[in-house]
């Protein structure tokens, strides 16, 4: 199948609709329907057309919010194969998420979009599909053939403007492989990128570094880690960057205590970046603070790809209730960042 000619690429954020069953559909609807996006934007939806206008269709007798209308939209037909219900998690929805992506990011490179806005998956629906990637970002890597790829969390505070940024140095792997993971060029690397990315709001950003251990290792006590390699690297680092503020190894349970004041208080000073060393190490306090205003943006690729800050939410898809904050965010920061 062709890819539909684009009268404004620059203009066009591609919108990958994922998992089927998911909440992916409501809030693309709404977020669309909603007067918070730029007027310029044109998005294109990749995702089943019939299943959009069904969703749209019941979004009509549940909900009050403003909806897109599908029939005003500019839709990439890539119809399901057998029926999904919304709210019934199955294979068929993880690989119809998988086949939605896939083309989408096809599209991009074809059409030389603008950037990529992903709605939620089900990663182990994913795995029961036979497409065994740890999460999008993995699969998105592959076909930009990237070596490498980074994920940040990044939000704006509705109360003080200040902006979250937290970048993962590692991401969906066990606990129990971090420690073997984690390397003095890993981190090394992820600072550049966590650098390159706040250099965009501050030329001479503030950079926060999370230790691994409690405590930061407790002077050994309690962790060698950092002792060992980490914060010889970071002193290693902060030599070759002398402009650059960087804290660190900082202990975990402490580290986001600055950003808690910046995202809470008007005119309170706040790191310009986080780097966290595990997944849940940096997404429990980014969703504490911000989890209806924080965007996953995925970086080193060689084009931007933004995401909500959540799941598929299976539990509520048939209820009208998502609220597409989040995705709104996604839009806007694809839209400012790319």
């Amino acid at each position: 199948m062709g890819f539909p000619d684009l009268i404004n690429p620059k203009q066009t954020i591609v919108i990958a609709l994922g998992d089927p069953a998911g909440i992916g559909m409501e809030v693309v609807l709404k977020a669309l329907g909603s007067q918070a996006l730029p007027h310029s934007i044109e998005p294109v939806l990749v995702g089943c057309r019939s299943s959009l206008e069904a969703v749209h269709q019941r979004l009509r007798h549940t909900t009050s919010a403003a909806l897109a209308d599908p029939a005003q939209l500019t839709i990439d037909d890539q119809p399901l194969q057998s029926a999904v219900p919304s709210g019934a998690p199955s294979v068929e929805g993880g690989a119809a998420g998988f086949r939605w992506l896939t083309r989408a990011v096809r599209l991009l490179q074809h059409s030389q979009a603008r950037a990529l806005v992903t709605a939620p998956i089900a990663k182990h629906l994913w795995h029961a599909a036979g497409h065994r990637y740890p999460g999008q970002t993995e699969r998105l890597a592959e076909l930009a053939g990237s070596e490498r790829s980074s994920m940040l969390f990044t939000a704006v505070s509705p109360y003080s403007a200040w902006r979250l940024n937290t970048l993962l140095a590692t991401t969906h792997i066990p606990l129990g492989t971090v420690a073997q993971t984690l390397t003095p060029e890993l981190v090394s690397h992820k600072l550049d990128v966590l650098l390159n990315f706040c250099q965009r709001f501050n030329p001479h950003p503030h950079l926060v570094v999370s230790g691994l251990n409690p405590h930061a290792g407790e002077a050994g006590q309690l962790g060698s880690e950092e002792m060992t390699w980490l914060t010889p690297l970071i002193e290693g680092w902060r030599a070759k960057h002398p402009r650059i503020r960087l804290d660190g190894p900082l202990p975990p349970d402490t580290c986001w205590l600055s950003a808690a004041r910046a995202w809470h208080q008007p005119n309170q000073p706040g790191p310009d970046g986080f780097l966290a060393l595990y997944h849940d190490q940096g997404l429990i306090p980014v969703k504490l603070m911000a989890f209806d205003a924080a965007v996953n943006t995925t970086l080193e690729l060689p084009f931007l790809r933004t995401s909500p800050d959540h799941g598929t939410g299976f539990d509520i898809a048939t209820r009208g209730i998502a609220r597409p904050d989040s995705m709104i965010a996604a839009i806007q920061a694809a839209w400012e960042l790319s």
